[in-house]
């Protein structure tokens, strides 16, 4: 692509893969404070897929250019930024805007990615990677020895949330299609047939005394199933409603119903603790320490890459002009690992 032409990819309304548009314009200049990424590696996730079905919880109105995160080269500096940043290699998380040549962002929301990492590697644990930490040691805080249950566990934060937890020295039971089951062994995880068992019934005989948290991205049902799985004293950590990406209706019911479950039980004498986890939550109140918070979480994540403790995979990498194709290869379900677009 040429380096001085902006080059986005519009999501104009609820679309099939094959309606995204590419717009061309002129490359932004960056105001103060902010920075320019020339991207070279930005993610399909989950929350575009949403995105796309106009099914995202909190998505902006169409048309806008979806991306939830990227990283790149810093391109170029505006006022009151040190200009010997230009050409260092940064991540962002932006939650729109990503899927783009360039892409102006706050300076003091970019974090420095390691020298031994390549760009589609740092892209595949941005989102995934974040969210996968702050769950396992920020809202969950599991211990060594303990057991847990992570729903999706073939997935783009599962399989990192996994790899997190094992590290940390916790036993994991991963629900999964079949043909990841392999992989997970592999890593030490019990994988369990998330369409063909009674995954209750399964989890109670691998942990008859409950699990020390579940994380569940699936909502509906399986959020009532995760709670009733919990040990005393364990936690549920709900991040999504997947079951409900090709519902019509409501975007927001499918969390509304979470968030009244979560607050209910709460309120039992149990000693069991549910949440929602939001990534961006707290952002609005204390943005320097979002940001702190961030930076800190997101660099644990890349250290745990370049020690081997956490493998990131790529599934597939195609240009930014094939996003539809990108698209439609992440829905499919039979990839492991993230779908990454370069420029």
């Amino acid at each position: 692509m040429d380096s001085e032409r902006l080059v986005q990819v519009v999501l104009p309304g609820i679309v099939a893969p094959e309606e995204l548009q590419l717009r061309h314009a002129a490359v932004p200049e960056p105001g103060r404070g902010q920075i320019v990424i020339a991207m070279e590696a930005t993610g399909v996730s989950f929350a575009e897929q949403q995105m796309r079905r106009g099914r995202y919880y909190d998505q902006p109105p169409f048309p806008f250019v979806p991306g939830y995160d990227l990283v790149g080269r810093v391109f170029a500096t505006g006022p009151g930024v040190d200009s010997g940043l230009t050409g260092r290699r940064v991540a962002a998380l932006v939650k729109v805007g990503g899927w783009a040549s360039h892409v102006v962002v706050d300076a003091r929301d970019a974090v420095e990615v390691p020298d031994g990492l390549t760009a589609a590697q740092a892209e595949t644990v941005v989102v995934n990677g974040i969210t996968a930490w702050q769950m396992l040691h920020r809202t969950a805080r599991v211990r060594a020895g303990r057991t847990v249950l992570v729903h999706g566990a073939g997935g783009g934060v599962g399989s990192v949330l996994v790899q997190l937890a094992l590290a940390a020295g916790v036993k994991v039971i991963g629900t999964a299609s079949p043909r990841h089951h392999e992989a997970l062994r592999e890593l030490g995880v019990t994988p369990v047939d998330y369409r063909g068992a009674d995954v209750p019934a399964r989890v109670r005989e691998l942990a008859p005394g409950g699990v020390d948290a579940v994380f569940d991205h699936v909502g509906g049902r399986s959020v009532v199933d995760s709670w009733h799985l919990l040990a005393p004293g364990g936690t549920l950590v709900c991040y999504g409603s997947a079951s409900t990406r090709d519902d019509t209706g409501s975007k927001q019911w499918p969390v509304l119903k979470i968030l009244a479950r979560t607050w209910l039980w709460n309120t039992l004498p149990n000693g069991r603790r549910a949440h929602f986890y939001n990534i961006w939550a707290g952002r609005a109140l204390a943005k320097d320490r979002f940001r702190a918070r961030l930076r800190s979480d997101l660099t644990e994540v890349f250290t745990a890459v370049d020690r081997g403790d956490v493998t990131a995979r790529i599934a597939a990498q195609l240009p930014l002009s094939q996003a539809a194709e990108a698209l439609r290869l992440a829905e499919s379900g039979t990839v492991t690992g993230k779908v990454v677009l370069t420029p």
